[in-house]
């Protein structure tokens, strides 16, 4: 059914340029550029004064999906004689092509998230992002690479690894995302006592030798600091971006400096930095009560000049759906908490669309198949 418009008389007829034009001045909000220009338009259709046509977007996870809507409603109902817009979506994922050339994976995209310092949360904001992206309809899988401490088992509810097949090992499955961890292969109480090459050599394997499948996202759950892990991978794995975590008081940020350091060195782009922890509502008043301090994060981002994602509150069910495994985007998804999890995930798959199209100065989307990025 077409989309509701103010009528109008049909005093002239529609033609497919006439929209394509009006279409010509809305400008897509992350990429700054107008959609006809980066071919984002396609199946325009015209019955009389009802206009119907397709955005191609270049993320399921599209942040900006309503306004993009509005906009082109708008835009294509002041062409004279039309009466009702009809806008369509699709998603033509951009990809970073590294990772099928170097480590021969079908993953679109690597998204490392990372801390300066342990106990900012960063596992939680893992596991809650790769499960919001796989509720946006993308193809996601979840690594584990924290080796000596590897939680995303317990906090994704996830059971023992299927037998593998043909020497490959097959990954565990939750709430439609794909995960490996370490913690797949250790007894609760087992420790890992390694060095640096054993630790490189594993996580390759989890790489190379894990049936991902096809991914939209393959999201990279670090270990805290700059230690080996982060060299190994950053070094031996193309990452399309570094998502930072942190809480609003300065020794976090510190820390934070220090992994952001490590990022830039190893030419690693930053999609943005997360606050967690960021401010506490009590249940019974309705007050805010900032903890641990307020702002540092948002300071630090605008400092430095990488996006701001968003604030992360304290609640008590994100720490629960840790510990039972039902992560709080599944377990509570109307809450605060969990919505603001949900946005950070839309505002990430933004990101990465933007540092794939600057790529390419003059990529376009759409039409075809989108164009394999590379460096």
């Amino acid at each position: 059914m077409f989309g509701l418009g103010k009528k109008k008389e049909n005093d002239a007829s529609v033609t497919v340029k006439q929209v394509m034009d009006a279409l010509s001045t809305v400008i897509e909000p992350e990429l700054h550029r107008d959609l006809v220009s980066l071919n984002m338009v396609k199946d325009v259709k015209i019955n009389g004064g009802e206009a119907e046509f397709t955005v191609v977007l270049t993320t399921p996870a599209c942040p900006l999906r309503s306004r993009i809507e509005n906009e082109c409603r708008e835009a294509v109902m002041r062409v004279p004689g039309v009466s009702s817009v009809k806008v369509n979506f699709t998603s033509n994922m951009t990809r970073d092509n590294r990772v099928s050339s170097q480590l021969k994976l079908p993953v679109s995209n690597t998204i490392a998230v990372a801390s300066g310092k342990g106990g900012v949360g960063k596992s939680t904001v893992s596991v809650n992002l790769a499960i919001s992206l796989a509720l946006e309809g993308a193809r996601v899988g979840l690594l584990d690479a924290d080796i000596y401490g590897p939680n995303i088992p317990m906090m994704m509810g996830a059971g023992e690894l299927p037998p593998p097949a043909q020497n490959i090992i097959i990954p565990s499955t939750a709430y439609g995302v794909k995960l490996m961890s370490m913690g797949f292969l250790l007894k609760p109480d087992q420790p890992v006592i390694w060095r640096g090459p054993m630790l490189h050599n594993a996580l390759r394997q989890f790489l190379s030798d894990v049936a991902w499948g096809e991914l939209d996202y393959l999201i990279i759950d670090m270990p805290p600091g700059t230690g080996d892990v982060q060299m190994s991978l950053a070094q031996s794995t193309p990452l399309t971006g570094g998502l930072i975590v942190t809480t609003p008081q300065d020794v976090a940020l510190s820390d934070v400096r220090k992994g952001l350091a490590t990022f830039q060195k190893l030419d690693v782009p930053i999609l943005g930095i997360v606050e967690n922890m960021s401010y506490f509502i009590a249940p019974d008043t309705g007050n805010r009560y900032n903890i641990f301090g307020t702002g540092g994060g948002r300071r630090y981002a605008e400092e430095i000049k990488v996006s701001f994602l968003g604030e992360i509150p304290i609640d008590p069910r994100i720490a629960a759906g840790g510990d039972t495994g039902k992560p709080i985007v599944v377990a509570e998804p109307d809450s605060p908490a969990a919505q603001v999890m949900r946005e950070v995930a839309r505002q990430v798959a933004a990101r990465v669309s933007v540092v794939n199209m600057s790529r390419i100065p003059q990529g376009v989307i759409g039409l075809g198949d989108i164009p394999i990025i590379a460096n």
